[in-house]
């Protein structure tokens, strides 16, 4: 991992090495439309999705996104070696069909907020359910509910005055997230794990520092169920080491040296058997989970990656890197990449399956989602275009709706998304 600092939020955020250049939008927070949701039915009717008061600035909406577009700045680790091989890049990327219509826009939510802590780290947005979502906000795991329409705070690790700390490490950066198998566990800036049992009555089942690294930062959590039926809590850490813990006692079960800061791990889907890591390295390494053999390097990015996802099928595996491409490999032949997609603006910070493994979702450092339809070999795409940071996506555990979660100073908010029917669906087609 790069270096450590947070990025900045603005009107239209920014980090400190994502960076846009281009003019700021006028900002009417104290408009009391603004503070409403936007519905489906206000998008059809010419609402902005995030509530922009598009009518009130100097823009319209295609031309502020063609300005941001072209002054937007991708954040690199190894630009040289990017910049040098653009034209191969350029030359195998597929082609996929715009305007594909896999979700439509259903509700812009405003009243949960995100916010991000380390601009390379954006797994803070998680789904448990068709109706909630874990999401962290100013070092606060919170849940959100789209029937009571309520946030409430799950974990509360943000120390100061009036805030809470976590028992015998106190005050943690939340900078990654994830929530799965009735647990929601985050990973701090200092090596932190903290984790609560979802309703349970307890605000901690843990609270412990996983490294004694000064530079140990909890990259991401992966939690999964063995065949066997045991839960895994699963640290990738900036000290080059994954962890894996019991989620009953969080004593360590495994670990896992590597030669370079890990920034993602994944389990592969029903066996368990595999690993497949990214981190401060171009290639990606897939390894046996029980003896830690290495079984496979994917070789083809050119920088470091931040992202990685494991089709339910256990055999295709996407990787997401900052040089702007999100790759796909078929583990029964690991030698090349099938299938290469460029991003729009930025680097691909998070990818998530469908969990029918139809789509593929690539979230970039603001404004772009990408959906591929993984089923029909990534040639057809739906592009969510929108404007901030991107905080986090995530599918629900039945697959039929998408959250997508924007972190800023006045249009914070997640965005739910409906799996397409023919009958219903006003996200227009030119978004």
């Amino acid at each position: 991992m790069a270096g450590a600092s947070p990025g900045r939020l603005s009107p239209l955020p920014q980090s400190d090495e994502d960076e846009y250049d281009g003019p700021e939008l006028e900002v009417f927070s104290e408009d009391e439309e603004l503070a409403r949701d936007t519905t489906e039915v206000q998008l059809a009717a010419g609402r902005d999705p995030q509530g922009i008061p598009w009518e009130l600035t100097q823009f319209t909406r295609d031309g502020y996104r063609a300005v941001r577009n072209e002054s937007y700045h991708n954040y690199f680790n190894l630009e040289g070696a990017v910049e040098a091989a653009q034209p191969r890049i350029d030359a195998e990327a597929l082609q996929p069909r715009p305007g594909g219509r896999f979700f439509d826009f259903y509700r812009n939510w405003r009243q949960p907020r995100s916010s991000i802590v380390h601009f390379q780290l954006r797994n803070l947005l998680w789904a448990t359910s068709a109706h909630d979502a874990y999401i962290v906000h100013e070092n606060k795991v919170q849940h959100w509910n789209s029937i009571t329409r309520r946030v409430t705070t799950v974990m509360d690790v943000s120390g100061g005055v009036t805030g809470a700390v976590a028992p015998g490490i106190g005050q943690v950066q939340l900078c990654t997230l994830c929530a799965r198998e009735g647990l929601v566990a985050g990973g701090g800036f200092g090596g932190e794990l903290v984790v609560r049992r979802i309703g349970a009555a307890e605000p901690f089942a843990c609270s412990m520092r996983v490294t004694t690294s000064d530079n140990g930062i909890t990259n991401a959590i992966e939690i999964y169920r063995t065949p066997h039926g045991q839960v895994r809590v699963l640290c990738s850490n900036n000290d080059d080491m994954v962890r894996a813990f019991d989620s009953e006692t969080f004593q360590l079960v495994s670990q896992l040296p590597l030669p370079w800061a890990v920034n993602c791990t994944v389990m592969q889907p029903g066996s368990c058997r595999l690993l497949l890591t990214v981190g401060d390295d171009p290639t990606a390494h897939v390894y046996e989970a029980a003896s830690g053999r290495q079984v496979a390097q994917l070789k083809g990015h050119l920088d470091y990656s931040f992202a990685a996802a494991w089709h339910p099928d256990g055999n295709v595996v996407a990787t997401g890197n900052q040089d702007m491409t999100t790759r796909l490999w078929d583990l029964r032949y690991p030698a090349t990449s099938f299938a290469l997609l460029k991003a729009h603006i930025g680097a691909v910070r998070a990818l998530r399956f469908s969990p029918d493994g139809r789509f593929l979702a690539a979230a970039e450092p603001a404004d772009y989602v990408t959906l591929y339809d993984a089923a029909a070999g990534y040639q057809e795409s739906q592009v969510i275009d929108l404007f901030g940071e991107l905080a986090g996506i995530s599918f629900t555990p039945e697959g039929d709706r998408f959250y997508a979660s924007v972190s800023d100073v006045h249009y914070s908010s997640v965005l739910q998304f409906e799996q397409h029917r023919a009958e219903a669906g006003l996200w227009p087609d030119a978004l």
